[in-house]
């Protein structure tokens, strides 16, 4: 009987499988046990499953609290449960090293999991499933073994945009393997992106087209999850980190095989280009479309905040018209929540239930349009040398900040984005235990004014948990999650994450298409034009010609790149894709370096709190754009080439 350890794949000749999920009674991990009938297979399958990445929890995804969108503040006694003790947080503060690094996704340590024991584990289903015997029919072996194959695509996929160049484990290596077969290379980028493509292609065929039962069946692989994958793979490897970048020109192994080309292929942006419209007109033909938050009867809401609500739940609302594939494992919902969730009243400032710490930067309160849909700086009509200054909020303002409440200007004549992805001071906060529209109900059951000056509910009343700019996340939690009058109990409702969702692919789409043309079309202005209406603004061309600066800047190549790059910031605010964005972008050492600034919290009157203060000045350098490889790794195995700088 041959044991899983006979399968190991070691990386670097180390590996340990003591945490191995056993499949079979007794700790018994065999793989003729395993694959002896259907259900040992289906569980070694959810095994397989198991290894997916916690994207959206602050713990194990580093682009939740890695980047500059948010910030925070420490304190290891209470929150180290809850966010996996800083690490991701840690990144950006310069404390990455190749000694121990964090967020380890090569060996799985701190906070990071074992990927390539994820690979490991589906060769091993895909070398031992045709075994079963006729208890599993063929459609169902055929769907198993082109969902594990995915897997494996995703798993490579996910430590490539990581690590850059990496082995590549088309199966496993029996114990018996020499040890210089042991010593593995890494292969060179493009043969990576290929060979994940390759995969993904096989395995298109015999996945699910969609999901039949969402009782069981959500949260497994279907033909629209892997082709948006396969266009999300393409536009990370067409673009400047990764396409030409001269900065790893000299990244070649002792074979004398160069890791990287030096030469930019334009042809990659054609080719990803094509991959996201495939990606997109399937996901149009199953139904896919934007999320519109819906009409139900328990909540009467004027246009302005339906409008709000539908940009800030398309998070939250599970498994929604608009979300393609999404981590649904209650605790990534719920951690995410206990963090974000701000109080809304003293007495539950002064429980135990929640933590919330993370925080806006002043960075992204910036980046929202105005209310025209252009950039604050550009609009003819924002008054932007003061947007500092405060000013009462006006009557038409009624559904986004309380009227004559002083506040900053850069709070007021925002898009709606901008009030359905952040709460601050005076701002109006619908839900989380209160659900009558501003005008309807009681004092008690209208929308929350937002109090976050020194000593407010909502603000730093603790000295514990608060934010730290003086801004909170909207999208960080649903809008039905609420603790009690009394703040003793909280309760979070569990939804699913977004990982790809349409308006995601709909600005790939337009960005790979406007690189791999002289000049944009309709067909880039197209599909930025369907996400922005979904907002209520304008499309592109009318709204810089209408309100902007530079009223000719969408019809440049170089111009509607910095405006996808910008709605893509906004669209997505605080759902894990800038962190990736400006590193494919090659745009984040000029971003990490700047000071991360805010309101100052601990002023308790008007005049004290609206004054931007720095909060503090991250560290990031050039090598830091790709994880370091464990020292040990390298040591073990010596054909493998640590990342420039490391």
């Amino acid at each position: 009987m041959k044991k899983i350890l006979l399968y190991l794949f070691v990386i670097g000749c180390t590996c340990s499988c003591g945490d191995y999920l056993d499949v079979v009674p007794d700790n018994i991990a065999t793989v003729d046990y395993a694959f002896r009938d259907r259900v040992g297979a289906e569980k070694y399958r959810f095994t397989c499953y198991v290894f997916l990445p916690n994207i959206g929890q602050p713990a194990g995804d580093p682009a939740i609290m890695g980047g500059d969108d948010i910030w925070s503040h420490e304190d290891p006694t209470n929150y180290y449960a809850s966010t996996g003790n800083f690490n991701a947080f840690h990144i950006k503060q310069g404390f990455q090293n190749s000694d121990n690094p964090l967020l380890n996704y090569w060996d799985g340590l701190n906070s990071g999991k074992g990927l390539f024991r994820g690979i490991r584990d589906c060769n091993i289903f895909l070398e031992n499933i045709d075994k079963v015997g006729p208890d599993l029919i063929p459609s169902d072996r055929a769907t198993w073994k082109a969902e594990v194959k995915f897997l494996k695509a995703y798993f490579h996929y996910y430590l490539l945009r990581m690590y850059g160049p990496i082995p590549l484990i088309r199966e496993n290596l029996p114990v018996s393997a020499s040890t210089e077969a042991v010593r593995i290379y890494r292969e060179p980028f493009d043969d990576c992106v290929d060979y994940i493509v390759g995969l993904i292609d096989e395995a298109m065929p015999d996945l699910m087209p969609e999901v039949l039962d969402r009782n069981i069946d959500l949260g497994r692989i279907t033909q629209t999850i892997a082709l948006s994958v396969k266009a999300e793979l393409l536009v990370m490897a067409a673009s400047p980190l990764f396409n030409g970048n001269p900065d790893f020109a000299d990244m070649i192994d002792n074979r004398g095989v160069p890791l990287f080309k030096k030469e930019e292929d334009p042809k990659k942006w054609e080719r990803a280009a094509a991959a996201c419209k495939e990606a997109i007109d399937l996901c149009e033909a199953k139904g896919f479309k934007l999320y519109e938050f819906p009409a139900v009867s328990a909540y009467v809401l004027s246009d302005s905040t339906r409008r709000v609500m539908t940009c800030r739940h398309v998070v939250w609302d599970r498994w929604n018209s608009e979300m393609i594939w999404a981590n649904s494992r209650p605790s990534i919902s719920t951690d995410h929540q206990f963090n974000h969730l701000p109080f809304f009243t003293l007495e539950e400032n002064t429980s135990a239930q929640g933590r919330p710490i993370i925080s806006p930067t002043l960075r992204m309160a910036e980046m929202f349009y105005s209310n025209h849909g252009v950039p604050i700086e550009e609009d003819t009509g924002y008054d932007y040398d003061n947007r500092y200054k405060t000013t009462p909020a006006p009557d038409d303002h009624k559904f986004y900040v309380q009227p004559g409440f002083v506040t900053a200007k850069l709070n007021m004549n925002r898009e709606p984005r901008f009030y359905a992805s952040l709460g601050f001071d005076g701002g109006v906060w619908f839900g989380n235990g209160r659900y009558k529209d501003i005008g309807q109900g009681t004092a008690t059951e209208t929308s929350w004014i937002m109090a976050m000056k020194k000593g407010q509910a909502s603000g730093n009343y603790s000295g514990l948990r608060y934010s730290i700019t003086g801004y909170w996340a909207k999208k960080g939690s649903h809008f039905e999650s609420s603790r009690n009058s009394t703040g003793t109990s909280l309760t979070l409702m569990q939804s699913s994450y977004p990982i790809l969702r349409l308006a995601d692919l709909y600005l790939l789409y337009a960005e790979a298409l406007n690189e791999s043309l002289a000049a944009p079309n309709d067909e880039v202005y197209r599909y930025i034009d369907k996400v922005r209406a979904r907002a209520g603004l304008e499309g592109v061309v009318a709204s810089w010609s209408k309100y902007s600066r530079i009223k000719n800047k969408p019809s440049t190549k170089d111009g509607m790149r910095e405006i996808i790059r910008q709605e893509r910031n906004i669209e997505l605010a605080f759902e894990g894709k800038r962190f990736w964005d400006i590193r494919r972008w090659k745009i984040a050492s000029d971003l990490l370096n700047q000071p991360i600034k805010g309101w100052n919290i601990n002023g308790a009157t008007t005049q004290d709190y609206y004054n931007v203060v720095t909060i503090a000045v991250p560290s990031f350098t050039s090598k830091e754009y790709l994880w370091p490889i464990k020292d040990t790794e390298l040591r073990t195995n010596n054909n493998l080439i640590q990342n420039p700088g490391w």
